[in-house]
């Protein structure tokens, strides 16, 4: 819809509602009291519209319209192609949307149907799934620890460079790898993107913790100091509860824990 339309019917559910569910300014629309206590029934209104619309349609096995899925960056690049190009194909009208971003995504406000992450939430109507343990170590390109020598602590490789999160920018505490390293310093090469750091300890710029998953994936890079250094996080996904008769997000939820399981090398 235009935004003149837009405007024309919030106006008429306004007057049938006898109540302001917008503060109109030039810098756009901002929902006041009353419209944030009917955005919930609304959102679900719309969930309630979608699911009478498949049925009604007998859309149930044959998967239609759009799902958005946000996720960090290195789940995007390393753990989701291969659950949504399988969507994909067996569900030709289905439109799959990743949105490969290092944040929190928020399904109250619609920002994505299906959102993984590395904390559970706590807060809000959603519910919450474990898929499954991952492991982190520290890693440096294999020419970089061969120049350097054996390597039996952290001593023998403080000359390297870390490589790591921003720490203003880390959105999860379960990122924040260096504190629980102890190290008192911020390394000195810093990105809020995953494949960002990747992609510097690639180019042997230095040390860098990363998930194993996406390591393996690069024959050059060495686990340093494997027994020391090891963590282990775990990925959720989270969905917001009006979804869950939704058949094609449900769908999807199936076949992200599934495939990511596999990669992951998780049983259920």
């Amino acid at each position: 819809l235009d935004p003149a339309t837009v405007g024309r019917r919030i106006t008429a559910l306004e007057e049938a509602l006898g109540t302001r569910l917008f503060d109109r300014s030039p810098q756009g629309y901002a929902l006041t009291e009353a419209g944030r206590s009917l955005e919930p029934h609304a959102q679900a209104m719309e969930s309630q519209a979608s699911l009478a619309a498949e049925e009604i349609a007998g859309e149930a096995d044959r998967l239609s319209g759009s799902v958005r899925i946000g996720a960090p960056d290195g789940v995007s690049n390393y753990l989701l192609p291969d659950a949504c190009d399988a969507l994909s194909r067996d569900n030709p009208d289905l439109q799959v949307q990743v949105v490969a971003l290092p944040r929190m995504f928020s399904l109250s406000k619609r920002e994505a149907d299906l959102a993984i992450t590395v904390s559970p939430p706590t807060a809000g109507r959603l519910t919450v799934r474990k898929i499954a343990d991952y492991r982190l170590h520290l890693y440096a390109h294999g020419e970089v620890l061969s120049e350097l020598g054996p390597v039996a602590s952290m001593d023998d490789v403080a000359g390297l460079r870390g490589i790591g999160y921003i720490s203003d920018m880390i959105f999860d505490k379960e990122l924040d790898y260096y504190a629980l390293l102890g190290r008192d310093t911020e390394p000195a090469l810093t990105s809020n993107s995953l494949i960002m750091q990747l992609r510097w300890c690639l180019r042997g710029c230095g040390v860098c913790i990363l998930p194993d998953f996406v390591a393996r994936e690069h024959a050059e890079l060495e686990q340093v100091l494997p027994d020391e250094i090891r963590l282990k996080r775990a990925f959720y996904l989270v969905r917001h509860q009006d979804d869950a008769r939704v058949a094609r997000i449900n769908r999807m939820a199936d076949v992200i824990v599934e495939r990511m399981r596999r990669s992951l090398g998780s049983a259920p």
